[in-house]
């Protein structure tokens, strides 16, 4: 099966057939308890695990989990909190900073529409997509790292970067399956198809997938180190910010 774009439709709707039939409803994996909450999870998870954000807000938002308790906290107040993170100190700066725009221009909630959300310090397409999706306000994909290397594994898309990924899978996900693709990519990214050893032999979708023949069998053991190298670095999604 070779790598080809555009993808089969065919072959792209039984693959979120049957993401769908062993999920039917993912989301994020990161805790959060209002729209606040996830922005600021949200924020803080660039270049960082879903797991050490969880570790550090279920004690920051213990104590503050509205723009006018962060506020207060001001930067030398949250940086305790979040220091086990990477970026620390300017992911503080942002969210004191994006505090205190939504309560000084918005009323103290959270701007649910792109332009305004990502007018806030620190919040770049991405993670407004998150937050936008998560919430049910408009169907987004985020394409971080996960998404854009199972997109790419996939053939779902063949972009070098992540705007570009984020604009052929909305071409080619079926308009049913668009609010949830984001998450099932990311969950499929993080547990099965690995960045280094991908788990093909307990994949779902294995047979429908062009770039099994990578990792798995006789055709794995066949390809040089070179192409497994260039396979690879075509599927690392290049860093930003948000």
């Amino acid at each position: 099966m070779a790598l080809v774009y555009p993808p089969d439709p065919d072959r792209v709707e039984e693959i979120f057939r049957r993401f769908e039939k062993a999920d039917p409803n993912p989301h994020t994996e990161l805790d959060f308890a209002n729209p606040f909450t996830l922005l600021v999870a949200v924020a803080l998870s660039a270049q960082a695990t879903d797991k050490q954000v969880n570790k550090a807000t279920e004690k920051l938002f213990a104590v503050a989990d509205t723009p006018a308790k962060m506020a207060a906290l001001g930067v030398e107040g949250l940086t305790p909190y979040i220091s086990s993170i990477g970026l620390y100190r300017n992911k503080a700066k942002n969210v004191i900073a994006l505090s205190r725009i939504v309560l000084e221009q918005h009323g103290g909630k959270v701007p649910l529409e792109r332009a305004a959300l990502q007018a806030l310090p620190g919040v770049g397409r991405k993670t407004a997509s998150v937050v936008l999706n998560e919430l049910g306000i408009e169907p987004a994909i985020a394409v971080d790292t996960h998404v854009f290397r199972v997109s790419h594994r996939l053939g779902l898309a063949n972009a070098s970067t992540p705007d570009k990924v984020e604009q052929q899978l909305f071409r080619v996900v079926p308009e049913p399956w668009l609010t949830r693709a984001h998450h099932w990519l990311i969950l499929h990214g993080r547990y099965v198809c690995t960045a280094q050893r991908p788990k093909c032999e307990s994949c779902m979708i294995a047979d429908l997938c062009p770039s099994r023949g990578l990792f798995v069998g006789a055709a794995a053991g066949k390809a040089s180190p070179a192409t497994k190298r260039k396979a690879a670095k075509k599927a690392r999604v290049p860093r930003r910010k948000d």
